[in-house]
């Protein structure tokens, strides 16, 4: 898969994963589980991106004498996964040009 549709998507999954409640890393890990696998360091590579554009904040809060990163979704944020659902219409398109061949020989 291209790289950069990769990381496309894998950004919107980590920004619906906080959408509704603000998360810590290992809960995203285990809240995006059923859908696809993604490793710590992939995580948090892809959430200081996201931090860095804006699109979520991070805060720390001591939970059982460690400090813990929650992360926060913002207004960005949101638009971003808003600007995300748009895009996969197109996609489904493209998608569905391209295996047009494969409805037709079945």
């Amino acid at each position: 898969m291209d790289i950069q549709l990769k990381r496309g998507l894998l950004d919107a999954c980590v920004l619906a994963a906080i959408k509704d409640e603000d998360s810590y890393g290992y809960q995203i890990i285990k809240d995006m589980k059923p859908y696809l696998e993604l490793s710590e360091s992939t995580l948090y590579t892809i959430l200081k991106r996201l931090e860095t554009a804006g699109m979520l904040t991070v805060k720390s809060v001591e939970h059982e004498g460690r400090l813990r990163k929650y992360y926060h979704i913002t207004r960005q944020g949101l638009g971003r996964i808003e600007e995300f659902k748009e895009d996969w219409k197109e996609i489904e398109s493209i998608y569905r040009f391209i295996t047009r061949e494969d409805a037709r020989n079945e």
